[in-house]
């Protein structure tokens, strides 16, 4: 296919679609770095109104990266739906555009097609979206999660509670565990990122969550950051696992590059689910991704970062995950340079995500040597929240003092469940309030009533 547009006197010529995608790319510096960026604003501009008039369909004839080389394009075009496509065959990625804005597009209609997409198409039509576009589109497409809570329900938001440790202390990971359920966090679950890969360590982790978990009711669930292999192995030694981790990339090469292979995560989905462990859902997987992990690893295959990004996401789908999260600024400024690029990332994951069906979360964040502060977070936070994110981050003082970088904290929840009136989960909200940490509203109670939660913790963990 010919993929040109001219502008004035010139005309730009696009060898491919890898290519046409990559130059209507808003400007970022993984692209930049990559070799892949469009040159100057008006040969991106000329990209985006070519890329405007490709019919969908043009994204299942011609693949990015080739079906016999790579297993995440296999598995894109092997459970694609002829079918779930059908009502959206006939639209260029303009119109395509044009319908998702259009106020007669509902959640229904969203749903509907979800199968049908490919993320290529995802990544197509966000490129031609306004930030705006991204959140208003984003919020007609909730995802909805069950474990031990329900988790995506259109007007509320959960927090991850972060409680890292730089020695994997276990008091240390225990205080900062309290300190934030008090703060109302921990719906989404309790996540240790841990500063070793010993298997004794995570399960010893495991084993103080799940202790506290079950001791005081929490209707949460929790997960040890480790490697894939590292959790099926605790599962073999009859560790108490919720939800599975790994982070996941959008081609087989850079999954390598994470030591995994989709048939070693459909191992560790079926273990997980052999546990039985969930309650009210068998959610079990939780992936985070991040845009440049693909080029970080050269294993981006020349495809732009946030395609190769949207492509994770299928990876994600395809096993039922309880949560997803971008942690968007993470990898540095080599990939996402300043506030404006993060944003921009930001609200482009998280409706690529949804529209796949992805239960999308952000890791808000950055890291010291970036362009970025923390008003460039408060900022994407706020849309974030208006687009209709499932979860956030909840750090002790929103600096992270075992990965060292910047990201929310458990301050910032309240703040952005106040201002929009975002709930936590039902299951979550109505132990706050039996535990007398929060009211019927929400609203967190002060600190003399909370007897119930206080009462013993120091003699569990061993400090009395």
């Amino acid at each position: 296919m010919n993929y040109s547009e001219t502008i004035g006197a010139r005309t730009y010529r696009f060898a491919d679609l890898k290519t046409l995608l990559a130059k209507a790319s808003p400007l970022r510096s993984g692209d930049e770095l990559a070799g892949v960026a469009a040159a100057s604003e008006e040969e991106r501009v000329a990209a985006k109104m070519a890329l405007a008039q490709v019919p969908l369909a043009t994204f299942l004839n011609e693949a990015l990266i080739p079906y016999e080389s790579d297993e995440v394009t296999r598995l894109i075009v092997d459970t694609h739906s002829r079918e779930a496509f059908a009502e959206i065959s006939h639209l260029t990625v303009g119109d395509f555009r044009n319908w998702l804005l259009a106020d007669t597009t509902d959640t229904a209609a969203l749903t509907r097609i979800t199968a049908g997409l490919t993320p290529e198409m995802v990544a197509a039509v966000s490129k031609l979206m306004r930030n705006q576009d991204l959140v208003i589109a984003a919020k007609k497409r909730p995802v909805v999660t069950r474990f031990r809570n329900t988790v995506g329900l259109p007007g509320h938001m959960s927090v991850r509670l972060q409680p890292n440790h730089p020695t994997d202390d276990v008091k240390g990971i225990a205080a900062s565990m309290l300190d934030g359920l008090m703060y109302g966090c921990g719906d989404a679950m309790v996540g240790i990122n841990p500063a070793t890969d010993s298997l004794a360590a995570i399960t010893t982790l495991l084993a103080m969550v799940d202790d506290f978990r079950q001791r005081y009711g929490v209707p949460t669930q929790s997960c040890v950051l480790t490697h894939v292999t590292n959790t099926i192995a605790a599962i073999e030694k009859g560790a108490p696992v919720d939800l599975v981790f790994q982070s996941v990339a959008g081609t087989e090469k850079a999954n390598a590059g994470f030591g995994i292979t989709l048939a070693l995560l459909q191992e560790a989905y079926d273990a997980a689910l052999s546990l039985k462990r969930g309650t009210v859902g068998d959610n079990v997987m939780y992936f985070e991704t991040g845009q440049g992990s693909a080029l970080s690893a050269n294993a981006h295959d020349g495809v732009d970062q946030q395609t190769c990004e949207v492509r994770a996401y299928a990876v994600a789908r395809h096993y039922n995950p309880f949560l997803t999260n971008t942690v968007v600024g993470f990898i540095g400024p080599e990939y996402l340079y300043d506030g404006k690029q993060i944003i921009r990332a930001g609200l482009e994951d998280h409706f690529c995500g949804k529209l796949l069906g992805v239960p999308m979360g952000c890791d808000i964040c950055y890291t010291n040597h970036a362009e970025a502060d923390q008003d460039d977070m408060d900022t994407l936070l706020t849309l974030l929240g208006v687009a209709g994110i499932n979860f956030i981050m909840g750090v002790p003082g929103a600096d992270d003092v075992m990965l060292n970088y910047q990201s929310t904290s458990f301050h910032d929840a309240l703040y952005v469940r106040d201002v929009l009136g975002l709930r936590r989960a039902p299951e979550f909200e109505d132990w706050l309030e039996a535990m007398q940490i929060a009211d019927a509203r929400g609203v967190l109670l002060s600190a003399s009533p909370r007897q119930p939660l206080l009462a013993g913790v120091s003699e569990w963990m061993g400090v009395a």
